[in-house]
Formats: structure tokens, sequence, C-alpha cells
């Protein structure tokens, strides 16, 4: 189980992302249509004025029920742990040991 405070972390900076999203996404798009270099620089001021956690490439994935960041399944959203479990507890459809 992972600290309470690195997953409630992780849920403030999902937060962030979502709240800044389309501002983010508006100053890059303006960056990309300018050709002055002086204007590509105040709007990038301004990009760099947002908060830090509110870039999408700061999120990390952890799992649903015990928060572990390692060992992530996305198809599952579970990390492997948990994944086996349930899969030898048959509560995933469709996922079966497997022998050979």
């Amino acid at each position: 189980m992972a600290k309470k405070s690195m997953i409630e972390r992780e849920r403030k900076r999902q937060r962030l992302v979502m709240t800044h999203k389309n501002k983010r996404n508006d100053l890059k798009q303006q960056i990309r249509e300018t050709e002055l270099f002086e204007e590509k620089l105040s709007i990038h001021r301004k990009l760099q004025l947002l908060p830090r956690d509110s870039s999408s490439t700061r999120l990390h994935n952890r799992c649903l029920l015990t928060g572990r960041p390692k060992g992530y399944f996305r198809d599952f959203g579970l990390s492997r742990h948990v994944l086996r479990e349930m899969a030898h507890n048959c509560l995933l459809p469709g996922v079966t040991k497997s022998s050979w």
C-alpha cells in the first residue's frame, strides 16, 4: 500500500492538469503559430507561470486499489500483485492462468 500522501499528491496533480489543460494547449498553439521570436518568448513566459504540476507529463500511473506506482498494467489499471490475486480469484473476466 502506497503512502496516502503520495496518492493524494497524484490526485491533486490530476485535478491541476484538468483545470489548466485548455489554457496550456492554447498557449502551446500560439507558440507554434507565431513567427516572431520575441512573441514566442513572451508566450513561453506565460506558459511558465502556470503551476508546474499542471503539466500532463508529471502524472504517474498508480494502482486503483493499492496506489502502487510500479508494475502497473494499463489494461486493468492495477498493479501486478493485485492483478495476480484477482485473476486467481476469477474476478477478472477473460483472464486465465497460462499453463504449457
